[in-house]
């Protein structure tokens, strides 16, 4: 793998939220390594302005303004995205499921995190968002795809959700990419995930991984007058509606959402309309539910509580997985 693991962690301090300077962060990476190469001091400038700047405008503007990736929901065939929770170990009983978010900055942090995860040996895997810096194939080959990536493949399934960095390449690696190495294990057959949602179930459980990164980040100026609110797509709700069926009374089985996105947050953004969906969705029935999300870099317990007009929920934040600085404890507002 390339470059020490000091100097592939040095490059994930004090990791930024937005497009621009993750952006930024990439084309400087790109001209350290000319800078390196090359003892002439003439080169050296040249490069500055060839690759640091016209380079970072270049991805910068073809991000902002490029097309973004469709939206891919279920194709109406025998993939439904609801699939059955088994367990890959035959003498278990229980189903063992990793969370791991912010995790794919190809560190040495990040490699412990997989290894510990890979320690416990856990039927599922899920991923839930934020591919460092800006979600590109390179980016996914180097934490998920290539022979020597550290990501842990879960034998029941290994399911994965979108950010806000993800998008910030307006998608493309991450449906293009990384969706195609993602599946759920149904019997002896191994499904593809098709989609940035899906549904895991048994008698008791549904975990229900829902979409808030696709509609994270919007067009440069409009989104200062309407920023982003990571709702739900129509199609993404009409499949909880008609597919998932999660306002169907008769059902009783405990809910846990997955979501890259918070709901509840005592420290920055925290994002409402999921929520509000959510529980539209589920009808009149005060249904408490458990909710996991990430994009907060801190390990944060909130009290249960409810956002708006959404669900009842106990909300944590599992922290950031995959550099250091993050895992702080919390303790104000909603946080426990």
């Amino acid at each position: 793998m390339p470059g020490t693991s000091e100097e592939r962690a040095q490059k994930y301090l004090g990791l930024g939220h937005s497009e621009a300077e993750n952006h930024a962060k990439t084309q400087l990476e790109l001209y350290e390594k000319r800078v390196q190469q090359t003892s002439s001091v003439t080169n050296v400038i040249s490069e500055f302005f060839k690759t640091n700047l016209i380079g970072f405008a270049w991805h910068y503007l073809r991000s902002r303004f490029g097309a973004r990736h469709p939206y891919r929901a279920y194709p109406r065939n025998d993939d439904t995205g609801i699939y059955p929770l088994q367990s890959s170990v035959a003498a278990r009983e229980e189903i063992s499921i990793a969370l791991l978010s912010d995790w794919a900055s190809d560190t040495a942090e990040s490699d412990a995190v997989a290894n510990l995860v890979a320690r416990h040996v856990p039927d599922y895997t899920v991923h839930m968002g934020d591919i460092y810096f800006v979600g590109t194939p390179r980016e996914v080959e180097e934490n998920f795809t290539a022979p020597y990536a550290s990501w842990y493949y879960g034998a029941s399934g290994s399911l994965a959700l979108s950010g806000n960095h993800e998008m910030y390449s307006n998608g493309n690696a991450f449906f293009r990419h990384l969706l195609p190495a993602m599946y759920a294990q149904v019997g002896e057959v191994r499904k593809t995930q098709q989609a940035g949602f899906f549904c895991l179930e048994n008698d008791y459980w549904r975990v229900i991984g829902i979409d808030t990164g696709y509609t994270s980040v919007g067009r440069p100026f409009l989104e200062i007058l309407s920023p982003p609110d990571c709702h739900l797509r129509k199609e993404q709700v009409a499949w909880l509606r008609d597919v998932a069926k999660l306002g169907d009374p008769r059902d009783t089985r405990g809910v846990v959402f997955l979501s890259h996105h918070p709901y509840m947050s005592a420290f920055r953004e925290e994002y409402v309309k999921p929520g509000e969906q959510l529980q539209k969705l589920m009808g009149d029935a005060q249904r408490p539910v458990i909710w996991f999300w990430g994009h907060d870099h801190r390990l944060v317990a909130y009290r249960f509580d409810r956002n708006g007009k959404g669900p009842q929920a106990y909300g944590r934040c599992i922290g950031h997985g995959g550099a250091s600085g993050g895992g702080e404890a919390a303790g104000c507002r909603r946080a426990v």
